[in-house]
């Protein structure tokens, strides 16, 4: 079985060291097996939890939160509707989120245009040398 020091682990996941350090001192890590010696030693099914992790935070779930939700994780099937209902939670609000993120598109593209035709304008406008 292949394993990763902390630092594969960052590069891969595009993150940094110190990101991977402060997630497990804020216990977000408990899966990570540690070596003799004390140090993260990750596993190619780390790689999900981090993955999952990643997605989470960029949806705007704080890690505490997201801490909570591992913790749930960690103790098996009795918290399924737990779990159920923080994804259900983040599924409305990563869709509020899609919705505000398409009204300000909107709003960049009708500037976008503007300059455009204004910029064309200028251009037909001018004479030729």
């Amino acid at each position: 079985m292949k394993t990763y020091t902390i630092g594969q682990a960052a590069q891969r996941m595009n993150l940094s060291v110190d990101t991977l350090r402060y997630y497990d001192r804020e216990g977000l890590l408990p899966f990570v097996a540690r070596s003799k010696n004390g140090y993260r030693v990750f596993h190619e099914e780390d790689f999900a939890w981090l993955e999952l992790i990643t997605c989470l935070k960029a949806t705007g779930l704080e890690l505490k939160e997201i801490g909570v939700f591992i913790r749930w994780s960690m103790e098996g099937d009795v918290t399924l509707q737990k779990r159920l209902d923080l994804f259900l939670v983040r599924r409305e609000e990563v869709l509020r989120q899609m919705a505000s993120l398409r009204q300000h598109l909107e709003k960049i593209d009708h500037k976008i245009a503007l300059y455009q035709r204004a910029l064309d304008e200028k251009t037909n406008g001018a004479k030729s040398p």
